[in-house]
């Protein structure tokens, strides 16, 4: 049952004046909850919870964060339709969508908790001591990665629950032992304090102390710059808007002590088509692509909002059946009417260009946030002279570039700002002759795909969902699957350590039985059976 209240640690809180609503964009009418938005108390105090919880909860072991997460995937699911109810009102998304993002957002949980269990994601490195070396003897030297501290997230808009209040950064730094404080999507509140009741349960269930959790609610800027300047908060992880997250990355870089803001901004995602599938699939691909284009609304970061060709009949063909697809899909809601005024904003910004020609837009009737799906076409020259229309608009946009060549068509991606994901379409045997192409495009983007679609993000531990900027802060993480733990964690060295004082990840024993690298070497052993068995190295 929704309250409308904000969750400091395990208490319901509504302190404040200012009154919240959230939209549904399917009926465009405002929802029926009131929601209190946070004081600059209850932020202090929910800081305060999250910093004495640090403390203790850095020093649960994987087994006891792992059963934690396990039950908060528990505890969303028993949420049952209520849960999928209200995200349907909030997003204007199908059912089918909500119970696959809540499918997903189980999955990760389950998946952090089988990595603590394993416990190998510590990376524990042990380098012996060799009191004979000379000239200088060797010390103990021992290294594994330790949480930062309480971290800031903030829900995202396209994602209620894959990306938001139990998301992927939520799920990952509670996995890395470091308390979360979320600034619940204004957008989706209801949705965010259902998933927050799920999580406080599973807390209390698990004996985890309180103020390992809390979700707030503000509606503008000023909860999200309480808690990225607050000198306890030691992360923040973001999912949004360029504008937004580099706002946040500037606040935080301007602090007295710095701290990392991990941001997904977006992206146009360029796909590049070879002669030799357009050639022989351009139907195939013109179809795959109207249907990327437009999946949920086109409300992806990873949606492809740029296709690149080189000049040929082949690619007018191409251009002329995709518009023709497009148009064959029907038009579905966006996430709020603000979206829906910002894409058709961003959209005629990029029509009214110089050079910009129309390929297709729907000019049905359609509801009042549903999205017109749009595909324009300019030649390579234009594309490089207006750096406009390299902008993402978001939505069910897509702009075709004809290069005149394939050094036109290099220079295109090498002029792109970076993007989470690039996408070469081809033949097999074709591609071969392109590696200029791959590798340019390479150093652009986080993700390479080989004949497919760049919607849809595979959680999985090969997945890298980030890239250079301004698709992401920083290219070197990745916001899905379980290295995204990483973000959370620093590494810390123990030199001539008392053994009984070290964590149970580096006592030579090795008490957790994980894998541990061994000068040099990966082993499970105990310190002292690995020194036997490696006595000669």
């Amino acid at each position: 049952m929704i309250s409308g209240k904000n969750y400091i640690g395990y208490t319901l809180s509504a302190k404040g004046s200012k009154v919240h609503k959230t939209f549904n964009p399917e009926l465009n009418e405002e929802n029926p909850w009131d929601f209190i938005e946070a004081t600059s108390d209850e932020v202090e105090e929910a800081v305060q919870k999250a910093k004495n919880a640090f403390l203790i909860y850095r020093n649960y072991s994987g087994i006891e964060k792992a059963s934690f997460l396990n039950s908060i995937a528990e505890e969303i699911l028993a949420l049952g339709d209520e849960l999928l109810d209200v995200y349907v009102k909030e997003s204007g998304l199908p059912r089918g969508r909500a119970e696959g993002e809540r499918g997903r957002t189980v999955g990760q949980l389950k998946a952090f908790a089988e990595m603590l269990i394993k416990g190998n994601w510590v990376e524990a490195t042990i380098d012996t001591a060799d009191k004979n070396r000379q000239p200088l003897p060797k010390d103990d030297i021992r290294k594994m990665l330790t949480p930062i501290g309480p971290i800031a997230v903030f829900g995202s808009s396209n994602f209620p629950l894959a990306f938001s209040t139990a998301g992927g950064d939520t799920a990952s730094a509670l996995a890395a032992g470091c308390p979360v404080i979320v600034k619940s999507h204004s957008m989706h509140i209801g949705t965010g304090e259902l998933v927050a009741s799920a999580v406080v349960k599973a807390a209390q269930k698990n004996n985890i102390p309180e103020g390992v959790f809390s979700n707030l609610i503000g509606s503008g800027t000023t909860l999200g710059t309480a808690l990225v300047k607050h000198p306890d908060i030691k992360g923040v992880g973001f999912t949004g808007s360029i504008n937004g997250g580099r706002a946040l990355f500037n606040l935080a870089s301007q602090r007295s002590e710095p701290i990392p803001v991990f941001a997904e901004m977006g992206s146009i995602n360029p796909v590049v088509i070879l002669p030799e599938a357009l050639k022989n699939q351009r139907s195939y691909w013109a179809k795959q692509y109207a249907s990327s284009i437009t999946l949920g609304t086109g409300q992806f970061c990873t949606n492809p909002g740029l296709i690149l060709g080189i000049e040929s009949d082949e690619l007018t063909q191409f251009i002329n059946q995709l518009g023709d697809e497009v148009l064959n899909i029907n038009p579905s809601c966006m996430l709020h009417h603000s979206f829906k005024t910002s894409f058709v904003e961003g959209r005629d910004t990029v029509k009214k260009q110089n050079g910009v020609a129309v390929v297709a837009e729907f000019n049905d009737e359609i509801k009042p946030n549903y999205a017109p799906q749009t595909i324009l076409t300019v030649t390579g020259k234009v594309f490089l002279e207006n750096k406009s229309l390299s902008h993402e608009v978001f939505g069910p946009f897509s702009i075709v570039v004809r290069c005149k060549n394939l050094e036109e068509l290099k220079l295109v991606i090498e002029n792109l700002e970076g993007q989470l994901t690039g996408t070469i379409i081809g033949d097999e045997n074709e591609i071969v002759n392109y590696k200029e192409i791959v590798q340019v495009l390479q150093n652009r983007v986080g993700r390479l795909i080989f004949n497919g679609v760049p919607t849809g993000v595979e959680v999985c531990p090969s997945m890298l969902h980030g890239g250079p900027y301004p698709a992401s802060s920083d290219s070197r993480f990745t916001a899905v699957g379980i290295d995204s733990v990483k973000r959370w964690v620093r590494p810390v060295s123990y030199q001539n350590w008392p053994e009984e004082l070290l964590p149970a990840e580096l006592k030579s024993e090795n008490p957790l039985n994980i894998f541990r690298t061994i000068n040099n070497h990966k082993s499970n052993l105990p310190l002292s059976q690995w020194l036997e068995k490696h006595s000669f190295v």
